[in-house]
């Protein structure tokens, strides 16, 4: 009787993760269903702010009298929304490590981990607020059955540009269920808000933050597993990402303590893209590894063909102004769409050598 109950409980939540003109394209499909020892998302929410006026941050747009209207029901659509996104992505069994940026506070996490369907699914969460004067963070959700943190860092991020900080890094080393470690890194790099040659120092800077702590992991294991993941605010190609952050886009001769992007692969290879803007798709939201994650030698392994794009149909909407389709957002300006994200997931599988 259990496993009728289980099967039927599964079933509804897979129903309720796709609306019934959203079939997966086959390809994704063949992905979210797909065997794995660990799945691991990304996803930019895209402003989940709760409705209180916080003084210390600059969130008044996003409150029931500001200028978006942002009421307790449009809140609970949102975290709907974010938890649907979620368990689409993991299909049958729950992703096991979610990055998510564009978050409020500790308490929108909460509300989305206890209040919506992730409740019985009994994630964990690592979030601090951070100095950003919007107050939008990080956070990283996991099961801790499957991932179990014994190191936890929060990067602060101070840009040297303009002094001020921005959303710190969540640095997570921990075990998976085999007593594997792997170590996690989940960002939202500095906006292009003003240019993107004006705003390149900055991100320049945060990738340079990165790069560091990534060194000393290697220094304490050449085969250290590593994720980074994260809203780049830059594609894979541009200097923050190649340069600083010194992330490899040939795949020809995997070395294990190098990173390897594939962002890259998704995008010029693949032709996937998790942002458009003006007219045209790009990857802003990266999924980057450590080569001894990609070179077949450790417990632990994926290929470049195990990162995807959750191009879900129910997440996107026609381009009016473009051809084809766009993600399908909370609000255009000031209006108000009811849609999720104007970003796209990414998610990786990860799997284990017996």
């Amino acid at each position: 009787m259990k496993h009728i109950l289980a099967f039927a409980f599964l079933t509804l939540m897979w129903c309720q993760a796709f609306p019934q003109s959203g079939e997966l394209p086959d390809d994704l499909r063949q992905a979210v269903e797909k065997e794995r020892y660990l799945r691991v998302m990304f996803y930019n929410c895209e402003n989940y702010f709760d409705v209180e006026d916080d003084p210390q941050k600059n969130d008044d747009e996003f409150t029931p009298d500001g200028e978006k209207h942002w009421t307790k029901q449009r809140f609970y659509t949102k975290r709907a929304q974010i938890s649907k996104v979620i368990t689409a992505v993991g299909g049958w069994t729950p992703p096991d490590i979610v990055g998510l940026c564009e978050v409020e506070s500790r308490g929108v996490i909460e509300s989305l981990v206890n209040g919506s369907n992730l409740r019985r699914f009994g994630y964990s969460f690592l979030h601090k607020e951070s100095p950003d004067s919007r107050g939008i963070d990080v956070a990283l959700l996991y099961q801790p059955k499957r991932f179990n943190p014994f190191r936890v860092c929060y990067i602060p991020v101070f840009v040297q540009k303009n002094g001020r900080g921005t959303r710190d890094i969540i640095m997570a080393s921990g075990t998976t269920v085999n007593g594997d470690t792997i170590h996690v890194f989940v960002n939202h790099w500095p906006s292009r808000w003003g240019g993107q040659t004006e705003t390149d120092e900055l991100r320049r800077d945060v990738a340079k933050i990165v790069r560091s702590k990534v060194d000393s992991l290697f220094n304490e294991n050449k085969r250290a597993a590593i994720i980074i993941m994260g809203d780049l605010n830059d594609y894979p190609d541009n200097n923050s990402v190649c340069v600083e952050l010194q992330a490899q886009t040939d795949f020809s001769k995997i070395e294990q303590s190098k990173l390897y992007n594939l962002a890259y692969y998704m995008q010029f290879v693949k032709g996937y893209g998790t942002h458009k803007y003006d007219g045209s798709w790009g990857i802003l939201d990266q999924m980057i590894i450590s080569g001894a994650l990609l070179d077949g030698n450790g417990p632990l392994n994926t290929t470049k063909d195990d990162a995807f794009v959750f191009n879900a149909p129910f997440l996107l909407e026609a381009d009016d102004t473009s051809v084809g389709f766009k993600p399908y957002r909370t609000y255009a300006g000031y209006k108000y769409l009811g849609g999720y994200s104007d970003h796209l997931p990414v998610f990786l599988n990860i799997y284990h050598n017996k």
